[in-house]
């Protein structure tokens, strides 16, 4: 009943954290300090909650696999940022379609959800979908072009990013089959903040300095920031707990259409309707894989 509702506030809110992230990032902000505080901002009210309800409902394997989807998080979201710096929005939000393709393997080796045959359908069309994504070269050729899209720093953080964040997934659906989404999303909010906090630490005095002048500076937003990822994350976890993890990553890809308009309003990204046409093929296949994929 509630499925549609998730998948919308996924679809929106994704698009936009990545818009707060990508003007951090245009700002010079360190793409660590960018996760750190969006954690830290989420750990906050859900330490408040926890000691409100220090009872959380959990079964074996919980705190485990809550700590391998938050190092993850770490890891992937600074990766993102990074890429976000160097790449257009309008390029990078498509290709998070891959996501679904990676997460229905891992989902099938970790967790036991096997794809059907729609969703291989459903992967070839986001594979072909990725095409039209790709800028031309001079000469107007796309296989040299792929070759080059495929070399750029901006592009190989952004699989890698992805390759996280899909593995992520998979552990948070297997803490939510021994807890709940809202569980899993406290502590995913807490462990995070501490994981990069950690990791802070290691930096000179002098970066951190600049680092905490720059979250002064662009405090608004940071706070937009962590309100977008914390409904993204929350929305994800519900939609988990309800659906397989690579059919509702292959429905998230509605967000390729809102990342590349957003591409273009906010940071004057060009080939807009190519990109659009591509995302909409991806979109396609997402689609295809949930409708006649079925839930688990």
């Amino acid at each position: 009943m509630f499925i549609p509702l998730y998948v919308a506030t996924r679809v929106l809110a994704n698009p936009i954290s990545n818009v707060f992230q990508k003007q951090l990032a245009l700002a010079r902000t360190p793409p660590l300090v960018v996760v750190f505080a969006t954690h830290a901002l989420l750990a906050v009210p859900a330490l408040i909650l926890i000691a409100a309800h220090p009872d959380l409902q959990t079964r074996s394997g919980f705190a485990r696999n809550i700590a391998i989807a938050a190092a993850l998080a770490v890891a992937g979201n600074t990766a993102l940022v990074r890429a976000l710096e160097a790449g257009d929005l309008s390029v990078l939000g498509p290709i998070n379609a891959f996501k679904a393709v990676l997460s229905m393997v891992l989902g099938a080796v970790f967790i036991r959800e096997v794809p059907t045959a729609a969703g291989v359908a459903g992967t070839l069309m986001i594979l072909s979908g990725s095409y039209f994504v790709v800028d031309r070269t001079p000469d107007g050729h796309r296989r040299t072009a792929l070759l080059t899209f495929l070399a750029r720093p901006a592009i190989r953080l952004r699989f890698l990013a992805l390759a996280l964040s899909a593995t992520e997934a998979v552990f948070l659906k297997r803490a939510i089959l021994v807890s709940a989404p809202l569980p899993v999303f406290l502590l995913w909010s807490i462990l995070g903040c501490v994981f990069s906090a950690a990791i802070l630490a290691t930096r000179s005095r002098p970066a951190t300095r600049e680092a905490l002048a720059g979250f002064r500076r662009h405090w608004r937003t940071f706070a937009w920031l962590a309100v977008a990822a914390g409904v993204m994350q929350m929305a994800t976890l519900f939609a988990f707990g309800v659906m397989q993890v690579g059919y509702s990553l292959a429905l998230f890809q509605l967000s390729a259409l809102v990342s590349v308009v957003l591409g273009r309003r906010y940071f004057s990204e060009r080939h807009t309707r190519r990109r659009l046409f591509g995302a909409a093929i991806m979109v396609a296949g997402a689609a295809l894989i949930v409708t006649l994929g079925g839930r688990g």
